[in-house]
């Protein structure tokens, strides 16, 4: 069977199961990531092996675009005290402890390997923290809080991931020079982002009125920000976000009122069925890594990955309360004028505690970490095999799929629990 037979039968297949999953009231990306791996274990089902490098190009870039077009500028800024502190102190505090874990549980893994699987495992996944949450009825706010920690985060965790990578080739990695390297990673991509955005701004001004050119632009330049960034080996993702939020700032200057509300039409589509498609072949992943694994060490991966997502979910939960008692001290310090009186100005940043355990509780891992370890090399700058590669993305694998299973379904489960006693206490207060 050809190829673009393939996929044309699993996105309808993608449809129907969305269809069935909005039926049943369950997150979509939960079915699908299931269906793909009972698919992948059906005898006679053609190989669909990932190119790491397709998967980031085709689904990055314009699900991140997406999603920075559309998150608000002015609640990412009034957010960006809690926003920072998850999308890079607490990936790197995860990378590390992943790495400590890792590297004495399992003998074989050296500390390079092991900050590896730190760093693909480190940043929750836009793509599916954005799905498993979409009408549950969260505030803006905390949505907002997901969904910029999410576009951030991503970029932290890759390029903590290609260092460690560089650590494990044993090529073009020094620890000292690694922080200045960071940096200009980062203020690089975000400089290429504001540069095509500024250019894109320009000729959509020029087409104002041709709604079918100016689509086209908006739809291939995220595409280009992406490949321009990573050709000059800074950020691609923080390009691609940069270039979203900016385009969204100036909107309503560069795009009629008609044109935008066909571009978004236009993205409702691209984005589901490419959401669909993600999640379906993370789950037709599987098989796949399991035919590479020592079947007499299954079970014991298996263990270290629901160990590994422990870690994750309780450091994740105890950072983001912690977070938030420290932002309550600071507003309050913050808000009390001379005659001692609260003003209540910032009020609105303080983050209660069941909006921090809804927080902690979404983070779910996806296709950011299956596409980076799928990106691992085959071989070490010595031209020996690396031998650990297939046990990483083992992991790896069994990790994302417990984060969207585990944490997916439960997640609904927690925040009716929490709307419940609410308003039970409401009605005691009544």
């Amino acid at each position: 069977m050809e190829n673009y037979s393939i996929v044309l039968i699993i996105l309808g297949l993608m449809i129907v199961l969305s269809a069935i999953a909005t039926r049943i009231r369950i997150p979509y990306p939960i079915l699908l990531v299931t269906a793909g791996i009972a698919i992948g274990f059906i005898p006679g089902v053609p190989t669909i092996i990932l190119n790491p490098e397709i998967v980031f190009l085709i689904f990055l870039p314009p699900l991140l675009f997406d999603a920075a077009f559309n998150i608000s500028y002015k609640e990412l800024r009034n957010n960006w005290a809690t926003i920072s502190t998850l999308a890079f102190p607490l990936v790197f505090f995860t990378t590390t402890a992943i790495a400590v874990v890792t590297h004495y549980l399992i003998p074989a893994m050296s500390w390079a390997m092991s900050f590896a699987l730190g760093a693909i495992l480190s940043p929750p996944d836009a793509v599916a923290a954005t799905n498993v949450t979409k009408g549950l009825g969260l505030s803006h706010r905390t949505i907002t809080i997901l969904e910029g920690e999410s576009l951030v985060n991503d970029a932290s965790g890759l390029i903590a991931f290609r260092f460690a990578v560089a650590a494990i080739v044993g090529t073009s990695f020094d620890l000292l020079k690694a922080p200045f390297q960071f940096l200009m990673v980062v203020a690089g991509g975000i400089f290429v982002g504001i540069v095509i955005g500024r250019i894109l701004a320009f000729f959509l001004l020029r087409v104002y009125n041709n709604s079918l050119i100016g689509i086209s632009a908006i739809a291939l330049t995220p595409f280009i920000a992406y490949l321009v960034a990573e050709e000059l080996h800074v950020s691609g993702v923080l390009a691609v976000v940069v270039l979203g939020v900016t385009l969204a700032l100036f909107s309503g200057k560069l795009i009629s009122k008609g044109t935008k509300e066909q571009n978004k039409s236009f993205w409702d589509v691209i984005i589901f069925l490419l959401n669909g498609l993600v999640f379906i072949l993370i789950g037709l992943q599987y098989p796949l890594v399991i035919k590479n694994i020592n079947h007499e060490d299954i079970l014991q991966f298996i263990g270290y990955s629901f160990l590994i997502s422990l870690i994750m979910l309780v450091l994740r939960i105890f950072w983001i309360f912690g977070h938030s008692k420290n932002l309550k001290k600071a507003i309050d310090k913050r808000t009390q004028n001379i005659m001692g009186f609260r003003t209540g100005l910032y009020a609105d940043e303080k983050i209660d505690w069941k909006n921090s355990l809804i927080i902690g509780w979404a983070g779910m891992r996806g296709i950011v970490s299956l596409a980076s370890a799928l990106s691992l090399p085959f071989l070490l700058s010595d031209g020996t095999p690396f031998i650990q590669r297939d046990a990483i993305i083992f992991i790896s694998v069994v990790v994302v799929l417990i984060t969207l299973i585990i944490q997916g379904l439960t997640l609904p489960l927690l925040v009716r629990a929490l709307d419940r006693s609410e308003q039970m206490k409401v009605k005691q207060k009544i």
